[in-house]
């Protein structure tokens, strides 16, 4: 027997391939969290799981967990299987296949430790603006009374949403009941991002995430006719609103980062009334912790500013926030040797984008694995990787698996 099984990559890459089939549409993936076709990526899900005699339970968060899912020093792999609207066929849903493809490879062969496999819940924040639900209820960090009354673009409320789908959402941190046994959590993941493809990396350690502040402003001026009110007079809440995105936009040009304004609502919302009411959206991201905060400070000032210029008054409402993260050493250090081994280059990088290992990471050890992303696209439904680039980063994060099992 070998120390590491060897992972059927192109067996996990067809699986990818079919799991496109059944959940995407000529617009890209529509995985989104809490819908039928986020259920119907679990239902095959599940199917795989049967085909080695492994079955699943799903947590108080609406998590799903491969059972039994408890054991002294449990190996955890993962990641999540819902996507954003029209987006890509290999974000999460690589690493919710990867880890199918260990299970696999060592399920005649029982590894030293145990092994458990877990597609978190709504790890993209898509429909309700706050990311890692699932994870960050894990983790502790959830506060159910600060995001059950979120809407959706329906005006559907997180709580309701989630009722529908089983999943109380007062009840959701009570799943971190299952953080016992668990020792360290792996997951792969496309970069999303240029890096890796202009470096020529095929895979990449993982060293942390950049922190997060998600905020969303909310303008309100005085609707009023669009040809009979003079410029002057009036009280324009979509002008105050873009006034603060372009300010938004110039912070990483002082405190690096970035600085993202995405999501911009109008009411009345047509061509022939002023905006009475704006609702800004802001994503802010930074590895430092003090120039995170710093950008907070500097888009609030701004929303403040923005509004006093165009005669309207303005709110602040905290989204989602999570502080710049660092991986565990040790599995980074693995991990890049596994990357060293398997390519003869070692090669290490931080995540511009979010993953639910950040919110592991504050529990127990966690580290992720990267492959590239072409163009640096994600989140649309041009995102691709060469299938090529595919097997080495699956082959690899096998082995990187199968030495933390060994260890």
């Amino acid at each position: 027997m070998t120390a590491h099984p060897a992972i059927d990559a192109d067996r996990v890459v067809a699986d990818l391939r079919e799991l496109a089939k059944r959940t995407s549409d000529e617009r890209g993936a529509q995985r989104l969290c809490w819908t039928d076709t986020w259920l119907e990526a679990r239902t095959f899900l599940r199917e795989l799981l049967a085909e080695i005699d492994v079955e699943s339970e799903i947590d108080e968060a609406g998590n799903l967990w491969t059972v039994p899912g408890t054991g002294a020093d449990c190996v955890t792999l993962g990641s999540h299987l819902d996507s954003v609207p029209d987006g890509g066929w290999l974000d999460g849903a690589l690493g919710v296949m990867a880890a199918v493809g260990v299970l696999r490879a060592h399920v005649d062969e029982a590894p030293a430790r145990p092994l458990v496999l877990v597609d978190w819940a709504d790890e993209e924040g898509a429909r309700f603006g706050y990311s890692l639900f699932g994870s960050s209820a894990f983790a502790g960090s959830l506060d159910p009374a600060a995001v059950a009354g979120l809407r959706d673009s329906e005006g559907k409320t997180m709580r309701d949403v989630l009722s529908d789908h089983d999943v109380d959402i007062d009840q959701a941190p009570e799943c971190a009941g299952r953080r016992e046994g668990l020792a360290a959590y792996l997951e792969l993941h496309i970069e999303q991002g240029p890096v890796m493809e202009t470096d020529g990396v095929t895979v990449a350690a993982v060293t942390g995430c950049q922190g997060i502040e998600r905020v969303r402003f909310s303008f309100k001026g005085q609707a009023a006719h669009a040809g009979t009110t003079p410029m002057a007079m009036r009280r324009d809440a979509g002008l105050a609103a873009a006034s603060c995105a372009t300010q938004v936009a110039a912070l990483p040009g002082v405190h690096g980062g970035v600085a993202t304004t995405g999501e911009l609502r109008l009411d009345p919302g047509i061509s022939t009334a002023v905006a009475g009411n704006a609702e800004l959206s802001c994503d802010l991201r930074n590895p430092d912790a003090e120039r995170l905060a710093s950008m907070l400070g500097g888009a609030s000032e701004a929303a403040r500013q923005s509004a006093d210029a165009h005669g309207c008054k303005v709110s602040e409402e905290p989204v989602f926030r999570i502080a710049p993260t660092s991986f565990d050493p040790g599995l980074v250090a693995t991990a890049t040797a596994a990357c060293q081994a398997a390519t003869g280059r070692s090669f290490e990088i931080t995540s511009g984008a979010l993953h639910d290992a950040a919110s592991v990471s504050r529990v127990m050890p966690a580290a992720m694995m990267f492959c590239p992303s072409r163009g640096g696209i994600s989140h649309a439904s041009v995102e691709d990787t060469s299938e090529d680039d595919l097997r080495v980063a699956i082959e690899c994060f096998g082995a990187f698996a199968g030495k933390v099992l060994a260890s």
